[in-house]
């Protein structure tokens, strides 16, 4: 092992001796570093961007796939599937109506001063009526049922709507913590060979082993880092696992998917026309028709009916006789005091008010989100292009701050490191932004127009 370049100064006694030990103690390190191969190859970038149209189609995969699997979304289908039915079974009201009766048993019958009984009499009728008028009651409890169900049907979209918002933050959360732990295995191989330079470095100078420490400390931290880092991909995998089932997500793929966010105007108008907001001001028109049906209860209701009886007698005083009847008429039913009509129309009035009241405050909630989301989306997407800037200036930094270190001996092995280090934080950072602003503009997507129609 050879002794430490300043101690051989002490001991020599020729300039020119001490001169060539000092220069070797120089070049030394930054031979063995280039030698072991640490320093030349550059930098590998975070992850290429991938096609927009094939990050799109990655996405939608993973959003309708997690659509089909959800028993939450399907229960909502047949929500709203079970309106339609209501529907059809209100417009039946106003249809024709037939019944068949049947009674058996004994019967008696007085009248003009005769009694006349049967032990066991068999009785049949069919009735067959009709609604012919009824002030509009049935219509309007039509409507109402009606807008009911189309408010399933927007309850059902919001669900898809949300749940694939959850499915794409899942995604780009794995995708985000996946360049992260690429990056960080780059790091780490940085790292250790320059570790392993200087191991060779010290065998040669114990003067350097401070150097040695130090390396091998950030070796360690580094390390650390991409534990956790990987442990958080798991994790992540687990996430989107649960929306999707076994669906592949490579590495990069998702780079590209959201890079582009609309115009706040196309936001703020599209949001009126959310799920959501819609379904609330759907919820308030049926209470308003539910509203004019309570008011036309009070109105007369005019039907017609036709019957038809048989009855057969057996046993008794009259035996073996039959009867038979037919009848045809009108039916005029006029409501004369029903006190609690006036209350239920005005807890349904009351209802219909709060349900637009809930539509402006849902509106206006939702364009202030969209607003401070916009500008939070903006400066991710900044962030992520200034990054890119500064990542090109770190990488010649880096690179000059090596050369000198092994060819001139103007820096120290700490600049190196914190060139590294701030190299590497700053590829980090970019990762950051980019993922940032993606699933920021994917929650602008849902608030706005609709992520899922976005991905069609």
């Amino acid at each position: 092992m050879l002794p430490s370049a300043f101690a051989v100064c002490r001991v020599a006694r020729r300039r020119l001796a001490c001169a060539a030990l000092l220069a070797l103690a120089v070049a030394w390190p930054g031979r063995l570093v280039q030698a072991a191969g640490c320093t030349d190859a550059p930098a590998t970038p975070v992850a290429a961007t991938a096609d927009a149209q094939a990050a799109r189609q990655a996405l939608r995969t993973l959003t309708f796939s997690a659509i089909e699997r959800n028993p939450g979304v399907a229960a909502a289908r047949l929500l709203a599937d079970a309106g339609l039915d209501d529907v059809r079974e209100g417009e039946a009201a106003k249809r024709p109506q037939a019944s068949l009766s049947v009674t058996t048993g004994p019967a008696a019958i007085h009248g003009a001063g005769v009694t006349e009984s049967s032990a066991n009499q068999l009785r049949a009728g069919l009735t067959v009526s009709q609604l012919l008028y009824d002030g509009g009651r049935t219509d309007r409890l039509i409507d109402v049922r009606r807008l009911q169900g189309e408010a399933l049907r927007l309850s059902h979209l919001s669900q898809r709507e949300q749940l694939a918002l959850s499915a794409v933050s899942a995604a780009f959360e794995l995708s985000r913590y996946r360049q992260q732990a690429q990056v960080y295995a780059e790091y780490r191989q940085s790292a250790a060979c320059l570790v392993e330079a200087l191991e060779q470095v010290v065998a040669a100078d114990r003067g350097r082993l401070s150097e040695l420490v130090q390396a091998r400390k950030t070796l360690l931290q580094v390390e650390l880092t991409q534990s956790q880092t990987d442990a958080t991909v798991r994790q992540a995998a687990l996430r989107l696992q649960r929306f999707v089932g076994e669906q592949s997500l490579g590495p990069g793929v998702l780079s590209g998917a959201l890079l582009q966010l609309p115009s706040m105007n196309t936001l703020l108008a599209a949001a009126e026309h959310s799920a959501e907001v819609t379904q609330l001001e759907v919820q308030a028109r049926a209470a308003e028709a539910l509203t004019e049906s309570i008011a036309a209860g009070n109105k007369p209701q005019l039907s017609w009916s036709a019957g038809l009886t048989q009855a057969n007698n057996y046993g008794g005083n009259i035996p073996g006789s039959r009867s038979t009847g037919l009848s045809v008429g009108l039916n005029l039913n006029i409501p004369l005091l029903n006190p609690g009509t006036d209350a239920a129309a005005e807890a349904a009035r009351k209802r219909a008010q709060a349900a637009l009241l809930q539509r402006d405050d849902a509106l206006e909630a939702r364009r202030s989100r969209i607003t401070d989301l916009y500008d939070q989306a903006s400066s991710a997407f900044d962030r992520a292009r200034q990054t890119e800037a500064i990542l090109r200036d770190s990488e010649r930094l880096r690179g000059f701050t090596l050369q000198q270190w092994q060819q001139l001996g103007r820096r120290s092995l700490f600049d190196v490191m914190a060139a590294e280090s701030d190299h590497f934080s700053l590829r980090i950072a970019q990762v950051n932004a980019l993922h940032d602003g993606q699933q920021l503009a994917a929650t602008l997507q849902s608030l706005g127009p609709g992520l899922l129609d976005y991905l069609r």
